[in-house]
């Protein structure tokens, strides 16, 4: 499952590639890839700031930023719920905790 596309962080929009897994050993589902250079985000990085909201569409969630690339793109990560719709519905991780 991945997510190529349009999205916003800090209000600020951007163009996320991303994508995620089922991790076994803690039973969470697993997201991230990168952000499109962005001067704006690899601000917020190089300033100390880590946690931010994740938004595409009207989907948001908490994210970390990693580092910066030597492209100047962010890599960044989350657990739990992607941000992006689902083809398999509304909350993947959700549905994997019943099994």
């Amino acid at each position: 499952m991945s997510y190529h596309g349009p999205a916003s962080i800090a209000g600020n929009a951007v163009r996320a590639h991303l994508s995620g897994r089922w991790e076994p050993v803690d039973g969470r589902f697993h997201w991230g890839g990168r952000i499109e250079p962005d001067p704006t985000v690899a601000r917020l990085l190089r300033s100390g700031r880590r946690d931010v909201e994740l938004r595409i569409a009207d989907r948001a969630r908490p994210a970390r930023l990693a580092e910066v690339d030597p492209w100047g793109g962010v890599r960044i990560t989350g657990v739990g719920d992607p941000p992006w719709p689902s083809p398999a519905g509304p909350d993947v991780a959700s549905e994997h905790l019943e099994d």
